[in-house]
């Protein structure tokens, strides 16, 4: 049930640029994780209002949530390709990238009718 949400205050790109990020970013999240892009879904959010240090100048959030356990040092690796690859898809510099992981229990998340807990 991995989930990886994109929030910017960048207006939004060409629709086969979002539909390319997005790809890009449901197998790397895969990869990362080691679960199957099957349960992978992606998100994006363009022109969301936002500031961070003060100004409105081009700023990302990225949510990833995952059941199961992230590691510090999975997290590291994470944060360095996705912010890397916000910073080359939409122009958003390194240090206005926040990303927050979060691990859920399998019986807080829902599908298909059912939980995975």
């Amino acid at each position: 049930m991995p989930l990886i949400k994109v929030q910017t205050s960048v207006p939004t790109p060409e629709q086969a640029s979002v539909e390319t990020m997005l790809k890009g970013l449901s197998g790397k999240l895969a990869q990362h994780l080691g679960k199957p892009e099957s349960y992978i879904m992606t998100a994006f959010e363009a022109e969301t209002p936002m500031t961070f240090a003060g100004t409105t100048d081009p700023v990302c959030y990225i949510e990833i949530k995952s059941v199961g356990t992230m590691k510090p040092d999975l997290t590291k690796a994470m944060s360095q390709d996705f912010c890397q690859e916000i910073n080359q898809t939409l122009g958003i510099p390194l240090n206005r990238i926040y990303i927050e992981f979060a691990d859920s229990k399998g019986y807080m998340w829902g599908w298909n009718g059912r939980t995975f807990g």
